[in-house]
């Protein structure tokens, strides 16, 4: 029961940002009753939706849920009082709730009801499947998940002004999948230069738009560009030095809907990677799927900022001199290992994710 609960949970992708993915199963006499996920932040919670369901049913039976019940009032009331009224006998959740408010109260409060619970089922599962939120909740700052195509000798790009998509259709689909799962998407101001992105979510039912972020310390984002000209329909950030752009290129960006905030390079010259969470935090911000190229990999990846990697290698040779060649310093013994590794095959492509730092 408890797959089926995080299998319900999956369902809401990125929508329940700032919140936790959840789903819920109520089941009597080895059978579900009712069941539930939570759609959208500020909407109906897993376990309320499937004590709706259930009904009366729900008297004396087990509720499977996927991360321990909310115990306090938020934007809606606290599931712990509906599956206490709703006469649950039984609560088996797969984890703690990783929110310092909660962590552990929405238990001790339904075993002080008389309620039995159980925690720990698939719980390595669902940690997997809400590791952007349990990584907010427990540093402060946005998750990170680092997205790279290259092909087969390591090119992450055509030659200078050749736009060339690296990979396939099916696996740009998924790209747009994946932006549609976290708070804001991130380039750097070549990205915009070479390829005049829009990197929105496109052909994503229900999805939320992410928040679109340029790093680009001297300003050179042409205001015409597509992803300033669509601001006023999909949200974008620039985070600029304000000892480095000039001052008409501000004004110039400034008569935009675009956003725009200042933030001081490093003594390497680049904005650095954790001012810039600590900004996009402060903002609401829970999690970023970097996309930028070599320059913006690097410094994440230098700064051990990034948490996942999300990689799509093409069946492709291209040549040159095209490749990420990061300056990440490693010592012997010391390379950057990705772990909990999964694979597929995206269409043509290989598609690899896993951990990091």
């Amino acid at each position: 029961m408890m797959a089926r609960a995080l299998e319900l949970a999956a369902r809401a992708g990125g929508r329940t940002a700032p919140n936790p993915l959840v789903g819920a199963v109520v089941c009597a006499k080895g059978r579900i009753v009712g069941e539930g996920w939570h759609r959208r932040a500020g909407k109906a919670h897993a376990e309320v939706l499937a004590l709706r369901r259930a009904g009366e049913k729900a008297r004396g039976a087990t509720l499977v849920v996927s991360l321990e019940p909310c115990s306090r009032q938020g934007r809606t009331p606290p599931c712990v009082e509906a599956i206490v009224s709703a006469g649950i006998a039984r609560v088996v959740c797969a984890m703690r709730d990783p929110n310092p408010r909660e962590r552990g109260r929405g238990i001790r409060l339904l075993r002080k009801a008389g309620i039995v619970v159980e925690v720990g089922v698939l719980s390595s599962e669902a940690r997997r499947l809400n590791e952007r939120f349990i990584h907010f909740m427990t540093t402060g700052r946005p998750f990170v998940a680092l997205k790279l195509a290259q092909t087969l000798d390591g090119a992450i790009a055509a030659a200078p002004g050749v736009r060339t998509a690296i990979s396939s259709g099916p696996a740009l689909r998924l790209t747009h999948h994946l932006r549609s799962r976290y708070s804001a998407v991130l380039v750097g101001v070549g990205t915009v230069l070479a390829d005049n992105p829009l990197l929105n979510v496109r052909g994503v039912a229900g999805a939320i738009q992410p928040l679109r972020v340029v790093l680009d310390s001297r300003l050179r984002t042409p205001p015409e560009s597509r992803l300033v000209s669509t601001a006023g329909e999909f949200p974008a950030l620039i985070i600029y030095d304000p000892d480095k752009a000039p001052a008409r290129r501000l004004a110039a960006l400034a008569k935009k809907k675009v956003e725009l905030a200042p933030v001081a390079c490093g003594g390497d010259g680049r904005l650095p990677a954790g001012k810039v969470l600590e900004l996009l935090s402060g903002r609401g911000i829970t999690s970023v799927l970097v996309e930028g190229g070599r320059e913006v990999a690097a410094a994440f990846l230098h700064e051990r900022a990034v948490q996942r990697l999300h990689l799509f290698v093409a069946p492709r040779i291209m040549g040159g001199e095209r490749a990420l060649r990061a300056p990440l310093e490693c010592t012997a013994g010391g390379e950057i290992r990705l772990r909990q590794v999964e694979r597929e095959f995206i269409g043509p492509d290989i598609y690899l994710t896993g951990r990091l730092f």
